[in-house]
């Protein structure tokens, strides 16, 4: 099958563009000629939080990537339709995560699906988005009517969609693990690759910081008086995509200087294995969410893990299982902390993220996306 994902990659950074390498990586071993078309501006700098959208990775290989859409230039839109509607895929994958791609993603798919050949298929990240502005229903119901089935990658997405397009064809299908972000190595060896003693135990913050991520909630937690007796120290391993100054203030108010380790700045996929290995348990304190790339990268490094009870993230950790799942207050965050190490739950809850993760494959999500396809044909 002759299949083109629409949305970032290399040289851009971050879950997404990760997400559609590893699946066009997938569709090529399974025998399907695949292109990512890429962008070539995703985001006017004046628009992005971060210090850049671009990482120092080097490119996957074997994986044809062309840099052609421009998100703000209407021209480009018109013509990156206009070659894609020329060439015929039998499948175009559009990745859709925020309103602000509307017009172009939206203008684009309505031109290629004049070939009345191609089938659009759009991987929904987001339909509503986390951080709400107005026109946002306006925009995403502009790009959902250009689209012909849907994958929700969470319960809450597969339901959202029923807000914008009136008996959708879709699938769920949970977001896949992240399988290749290195070995995974020992406890002691992660420690000493990042400096830190192995008197203490780590927990772990991934990822962008971001306002709805709940970063102020782990660490008024990590102010019970119960984590300060134990020899317990975060690490922040993420850039801020947000006010630090916010956050340094609640360092210094609740006098955490000693108890965290601050690396945040950009991780290089050469280091993410690093971080996971050396950490006891990933916590998630999220104030919303729909899924989260941080947990299927926990997951491959059999970390046990900590999600609060919002979006599509309680439908992957098993509760009291292969980690927790609590409410988003620092107090129920600081709770499921102290149990974990009073009770020493890390072997049982590795254990069980071993037998969970199988369910997390590549293959179920392109068997969704197949099975879509088919259904799209029989119309």
């Amino acid at each position: 099958m002759k299949i083109v994902i629409l949305g970032p990659a290399h040289p851009y950074r971050g879950g997404i563009a990760a997400l559609n390498e590893r699946l066009a990586i997938q569709f090529i071993r399974e025998g399907h000629e695949v292109t990512i078309f890429n962008f070539k501006l995703q985001y006017p700098d004046f628009l992005f939080p971060g210090k850049t959208q671009y990482t120092d990775d080097a490119a996957p290989e074997n994986i044809p990537n062309v840099r052609k859409v421009n998100s703000v230039n209407p021209i480009n839109w018109l013509s990156v339709g206009r070659e894609l509607r020329r060439c015929q895929p039998d499948l175009l994958i559009v990745r859709y995560w925020l309103p602000f791609m509307a017009p172009a993603l939206g203008t684009i798919c309505r031109i290629v699906r004049k070939n009345r050949h191609t089938q659009l298929i759009c991987i929904a990240d987001n339909i509503i988005p986390h951080e709400k502005r107005i026109g946002d229903r306006l925009l995403t119901r502009y790009f959902t009517g250009k689209i012909d089935g849907f994958i929700a990658m969470s319960r809450e997405v597969y339901k959202d969609l029923e807000k914008f397009v009136r008996e959708p064809v879709r699938r769920y299908a949970p977001h896949p693990i992240y399988d290749h972000y290195g070995e995974i190595i020992s406890r002691e060896k992660a420690l000493a690759h990042l400096n830190l003693s192995p008197e203490y135990r780590y927990l772990l913050f991934f990822g962008f910081i971001r306002n709805y991520k709940g970063l102020d909630l782990l660490l008024e937690a990590m102010a019970d008086k119960r984590l300060q007796a134990g020899k317990v120290k975060l690490i922040v391993a993420g850039e801020y995509y947000g006010n630090e100054a916010y956050y340094q203030e609640l360092i210094h108010k609740y006098e955490l200087e000693d108890r965290l380790v601050l690396h945040t700045s950009y991780i290089p996929s050469s280091e993410i294995n690093n971080y996971f290995c050396a950490a006891d348990l990933v916590v998630q304190p999220y104030k919303s969410a729909t899924q989260s790339g941080v947990t299927q990268v926990g997951y491959y490094f059999d970390k046990p893990m900590l999600v609060t009870n919002v979006g599509g993230l309680s439908e992957i950790i098993a509760d009291k299982v292969a980690g927790y799942v609590v409410e988003p207050t620092s107090e129920r965050i600081a709770e499921a902390i102290v149990d974990f190490y009073e009770n020493s739950r890390a072997t049982a809850f590795t254990a069980e993220m071993q037998k969970l993760k199988q369910k997390f494959s590549w293959t179920n999500l392109t068997q969704n996306i197949f099975s879509i396809y088919e259904e799209l044909q029989k119309v």
